[in-house]
């Protein structure tokens, strides 16, 4: 009995090594991007995934937001795009 024990411990030490160097450090990286969704304001300065870098201008319900790129030349995004704030703005006044 105790030979069937062993055979699990080594079982039970790569589910532990896996849980606390891939597993707990990308749940953590996924609340700090949702958060960081979660704090987008208009005239926040954003970085997409795919390499532009815009402003906020306006936030378009939960999950959507128009930036603009140029002037005069603007996208309406997923939310969840973006990839970094590079700077955060004061709450702009409607």
């Amino acid at each position: 009995m105790s030979e069937g024990l062993i055979q699990f411990v080594p079982l039970l030490a790569i589910f532990a090594i896996l849980y606390f160097f891939l597993i707990r450090p990308q749940n953590r990286r996924m609340k700090e991007h949702q958060q960081m969704v979660a704090g987008l304001q208009r005239g926040d300065t954003v970085v997409f995934s795919g390499g532009l870098i815009g402003k906020v201008k306006k936030l378009v319900g939960d999950n959507e937001a128009v930036v603009e790129v140029a002037e005069g030349v603007q996208l309406r995004i997923v939310k969840h795009s973006v990839t970094e704030v590079r700077s955060k703005s004061e709450p702009a006044n409607d």
